[in-house]
């Protein structure tokens, strides 16, 4: 079972355009569609279609469009009742695949609603092998709440599938993503997470949080792998256990304290990038489950989001969608 968390979900609506997005302009669209949303809810959309069990923590009124659109679509949740509406997050979409986003910030949560979403998450990851953090976080939360959720998993143990704590993966950004690699232990639980999945952007920010002493800039950590690889090395020194960077179109590097690898998948025509780098996440976490090497979990990982992004709007691959055949690995040096 792999659980994961969403505190501040979405309904992503994708609009396509037939042409470059004009400022200013009125502009029609192709389509239009909408998907039930947010960092994890995408993981868990994507591990329903290979058919993998998995539930979402999040949330949300029982008459939000969110919840209703997991029903429909058959995904398992546990939902905290709020009285706020979800946000709508809106994903402009040109031929090529450049992508737009507009995200609204989400319904503010006080915080006794913040610890009972945290109660809600530790008893649904019961047995779970997984629990996935991801997504920002809504008005008002800490931005080390990733990081105390972390060490909330691990304080309860005997929670995960092996009668151990489960493994954490945080995939998230800006603050919250810093906080869950420079966090410090308390009571003997560290709150660095099992895996981080950074896109570039990230990673560039993370190393520098980590105390990497040559800053890159995402543009050139993406054009050049090794620089990438030795970036995640110094997150993973820093107390991570593993750092898999999604580096768009160049594919991903994968570091862990034994060796680094990039991967790389031939080019798709590219429809929408939303949700590639969820569904990346999802794909390392399905070869997790199999047993696979941590070389053929980067590679499903690459072929889950190589497959996103020649999908339209926010839809996430099934396994047999994706083509793991055609990735190439090629191990780097970390250091």
């Amino acid at each position: 079972m792999i659980v994961t968390f969403t505190a501040n979900p979405s309904l992503d609506r994708t609009v396509a355009l037939p042409g470059p997005l004009e400022r200013g302009e009125v502009q029609r669209a192709v389509s239009v569609s909408q998907e039930s949303g947010g960092k994890g809810v995408n993981v868990s959309r994507a591990l329903v279609a290979s058919g993998l069990q998995t539930i979402a923590v999040l949330p949300g009124g029982d008459s939000d469009p969110v919840l209703a659109g997991l029903q429909h679509d058959g995904v398992p949740f546990a939902a905290l009742p709020i009285d706020e509406p979800l946000r709508t997050n809106v994903a402009l979409t040109e031929p090529g695949g450049v992508t737009t986003k507009i995200n609204e910030p989400g319904p503010v949560m006080d915080a006794d609603q913040q610890e009972a979403l945290i109660a809600l998450l530790l008893e649904r990851a019961r047995g779970a092998s997984w629990v996935v953090l991801a997504g920002s976080l809504p008005p008002g939360f800490p931005a080390d709440f990733y990081a105390t959720v972390t060490r909330r998993l691990r304080k309860a143990g005997g929670t995960g599938a092996d009668g151990g704590a489960p493994l954490i993966a945080v995939d998230s950004s800006g603050g919250p993503l810093v906080a869950a690699v420079s966090g410090t232990s308390l009571d003997g639980m560290s709150g660095k997470p099992d895996l981080l999945k950074p896109n570039a952007e990230e990673l560039a920010e993370l190393a520098a949080a980590a105390g990497f002493a040559t800053a890159s800039t995402a543009d050139e950590l993406e054009a050049d792998p090794e620089a990438a690889a030795a970036a995640a090395a110094a997150v993973v020194r820093s107390g991570v256990g593993a750092v898999l960077a999604t580096l768009g179109s160049k594919g991903a590097v994968l570091v862990t304290a034994d060796g680094a690898w990039l991967a790389t998948h031939p080019p798709v025509t590219a429809v929408s990038t939303v949700g590639a780098g969820d569904s990346s996440l999802a794909g390392y976490l399905l070869a997790h489950g199999q047993g696979a090497a941590p070389a053929d979990c980067l590679r499903q990982a690459v072929a889950h989001g190589a497959a996103a992004a020649s999908l339209p709007g926010s839809t996430v691959p099934a396994v047999h969608q994706t083509t793991p055949d055609a990735v190439t690995i090629t191990a780097l040096r970390k250091d």
